[in-house]
């Protein structure tokens, strides 16, 4: 009888050793996160000025590590962002330490851009994008410079709302996603001249959208290409040799209209078929007088 004690106490023990076990490495995993790379790309939606110098103090994001980001879908986003600072079970504000600075915007037309940040943060859904705009932002226009102010009482940042799903994973556990400054949204000129800036932001990843490209001549026509169907437009300014390029384009039939001036005549093409991840060539469109 001794002895079937012994044993049945040694199996309790062993039983419960394997139960406390189990428990500590499920709590383990539900209490570690994990990590994920986040790679920003800096592009533009074109303007008519030489110069475009926005001051970018700093890019955050908010990320949702629950395991259903649904759930927070009817949350006041614009509180959440306006408290970077707040601490909530659910969510992780990441700095992405970019580079502050001056940024050129018209440098990343025509298919350019700039690796903005990329960065380890928190693995998650990424719901906030944060952009802190300085005060030193200025536009060049025929040589001459402007500055270029926030409007008074306006935000010193600009958020952007996403629905956790939006990045591009093109590695596991690496994700990026485009932002694209839209400039004829953004710098505004009142009556007496004055520039103001109101930050405007889309988002777009490559492997979702389409482009179009193609290439205008003479560049004496000074061309302005708008890409466009009934729900979304798109524009592009030729570069010195004539080339465009117009990405983030979603799904579609377009039209593209070459605006001219100085004397040449536009050009309209119709039946512009787009369609994910392909480039759409118009090939060389030559304008008369």
């Amino acid at each position: 009888m001794k002895n079937k004690n012994l044993f049945l106490a040694a199996l309790l023990f062993i039983a419960g050793s394997m139960i406390m076990t189990a428990c500590n490495k499920n709590a383990s995993t539900e209490s570690t996160t994990g990590t994920q790379n986040l790679s920003l790309y800096l592009t533009d939606g074109p303007g008519l000025f030489d110069k475009v110098l926005i001051d970018i103090r700093s890019v955050k994001v908010l990320v949702d590590t629950s395991s259903d980001t649904r759930r927070h879908d009817n949350d006041d986003w614009d509180r959440r962002g306006a408290d970077d600072q707040k601490k909530d079970s659910s969510f992780v504000w990441e700095n992405l330490n970019i580079p502050a600075g001056i940024y050129d915007i018209l440098k990343f037309r025509n298919g350019a851009d700039t690796l903005l940040a990329a960065k380890g943060i928190t693995k998650g859904s990424i719901r906030l994008i944060k952009i802190e705009i300085g005060t030193n932002n200025s536009v060049v226009k025929d040589s001459v410079t402007y500055p270029v102010g926030l409007p008074a009482g306006s935000l010193n940042y600009v958020l952007i709302k996403l629905q956790g799903h939006e990045c591009e994973e093109y590695l596991p556990g690496k994700s990026r996603l485009w932002l694209d400054f839209d400039i004829t949204r953004s710098i505004l000129q009142e009556a007496n001249g004055k520039f103001f800036l109101r930050p405007f932001f889309h988002f777009y990843t490559v492997s979702s959208t389409g482009s179009v490209a193609g290439r205008v001549l003479p560049k004496e026509a000074f061309p302005v290409v708008t890409v466009f169907n009934g729900t979304d437009t798109s524009y592009a300014l030729p570069d010195k040799d004539g080339y465009f390029k117009v990405r983030g384009v979603k799904d579609g039939v377009y039209t593209v209209y070459i605006n001219a001036s100085n004397g040449y005549n536009g050009k309209v093409i119709t039946g512009q078929e787009v369609k994910a991840p392909k480039e759409t060539s118009v090939g060389v469109i030559t304008l008369q007088k």
